[in-house]
């Protein structure tokens, strides 16, 4: 399966009409717009109102918007889901995913929606962490993404979010292996220091290390580390060609494995390889100011 390119989702309060103009000249891959956590109740219907109106004038070019429901059980969900079946956005991102169930009636009330609307789970209650696989499973009949709270995680356990999330780090790990066996994309939690943008980038390279195709972000400050510290490096475009280069040499042709370098490489992984090419040659319209 090929994952879209998600290495800066910023989120943006439904309720802001001027944010969400300006999101559409933003260079963040994926604009996320909030019906829950960031709009106060007596302004739901007004978000609401404000997320459909910009998925069907359109305008943010490659951007995938994504419009973020209140959950199931809330006075808001029912008439959150039937607006964005019916909005055109690329997908809807459903808060406190906790089991299998929970997607198969978010599955079941996105019926009349088009094939190709994707289907995003917050993974933010430790009752998720125990159903990782099941709930990746569920979700393989639409396009999907897992999107990590980390904020709501820490306050369930009662843990402590620093910079370095040690409390969080083999539910990250889980979180990741459970995405990509069931083809899912997979987003990192936000960071809320919105001025700390070395903090920032040091939880987006520990990210990327884990597997993880992008990050959640609460500020327009923090697209562009997250967009630098999700693309390749100059080191990994050359092991990269490097690796395509050799595979592609007459003398290699039905060898499972060369030496690149000072390692062996398998043929398992030029499907990374070409990724990682394809990142760094990709130029998208978020990647410009306008």
């Amino acid at each position: 399966m090929t994952l879209r390119p998600r290495r800066s989702a910023l989120y943006m309060p439904a309720s802001n009409s001027r944010a969400i103009e300006k999101a559409r000249g933003l260079p963040c891959e994926v604009v996320i717009l909030d019906l829950e956590d960031a709009v106060a109740p007596e302004a739901k219907d007004e978000a609401r109102a404000n997320a459909v109106a910009a998925a069907r004038s359109g305008g943010f070019g490659d951007r995938e918007l994504v419009i973020r429901i209140n959950a199931l059980g809330t006075p808001w969900a029912e008439a959150d889901l039937a607006a964005v079946v019916a909005s055109g956005a690329d997908a809807i991102l459903a808060p406190k995913v906790s089991d299998a169930e929970t997607v198969a009636r978010y599955h079941a009330a996105l019926a009349g929606a088009p094939a190709a609307t994707g289907f995003w789970a917050m993974i933010e209650t430790t009752r998720a962490i125990f159903r990782l696989d099941a709930i990746a499973a569920a979700m393989a009949s639409r396009p999907g993404c897992l999107v990590l709270g980390t904020n709501d995680l820490a306050k369930e356990m009662g843990a402590r979010l620093t910079v370095e999330r040690t409390p969080f780090l083999g539910m990250m790990a889980l979180a990741v292996a459970a995405a990509r066996s069931h083809g899912l994309g997979i987003l990192d939690g936000v960071y809320n220091a919105i001025d700390d943008i070395a903090g920032l980038e040091r939880q987006c390279a520990e990210a990327k290390l884990y597997g993880f195709d992008g990050k959640t972000l609460i500020h327009p400050r923090q697209i562009d580390p997250a967009n630098r510290s999700f693309s390749p490096g100059e080191a990994d475009i050359a092991w990269a060609r490097a690796a395509i280069a050799a595979f592609d040499a007459p003398e290699n042709a039905g060898r499972g494995a060369v030496r690149v370098g000072g390692e062996m490489v398998e043929r398992l992984h030029l499907g990374p390889a070409r990724a990682i090419l394809a990142m760094a040659e990709r130029r998208p319209a978020a990647d410009a100011t306008g």
